[in-house]
């Protein structure tokens, strides 16, 4: 018998769900807001630059006793009585130059809104 009044006081259309009706307490209003932001970024550049062997020389007034490339190449001076200038160059194959640069930027940012509102 309970089981029986719960069920029809649940279907029962005489209960009805009301809401209440909300009114502001105000008329018009405002409001600012104001949003700072920061961001960091790291930017890494690594270049490597490689190039091969290399055996060259050059120079006035000098005789090469044989090709640059043989180990036991010597240079003597032709006129002795004159100026003479040499230069030689040796660069074994591989890394030649390498960069490593670390650039850092900082970006602010600042964002400002105004809301108006009226009943």
């Amino acid at each position: 018998m309970k089981k029986w009044i719960l069920l029809l006081a649940l279907i029962s259309p005489s209960i009805a769900v009301r809401a209440n009706t909300v009114t502001p307490q105000f008329t018009t209003g405002s409001m600012n807001s104001t949003t700072t932001t920061t961001q960091t970024i790291t930017e890494v550049e690594q270049v490597q630059v490689f190039g091969a062997a290399v055996n060259t020389w050059s120079g006035t007034n000098v005789t090469p006793s044989a090709d640059i490339a043989g180990s036991g190449t010597t240079f003597t001076v032709t006129n002795t009585a004159n100026p003479w200038t040499l230069e030689t160059t040796t660069r074994a194959a591989g890394l030649v130059e390498q960069w490593d640069t670390t650039t850092n930027y900082t970006i602010n940012s600042t964002t400002t809104s105004l809301s108006v509102f009226s009943q």
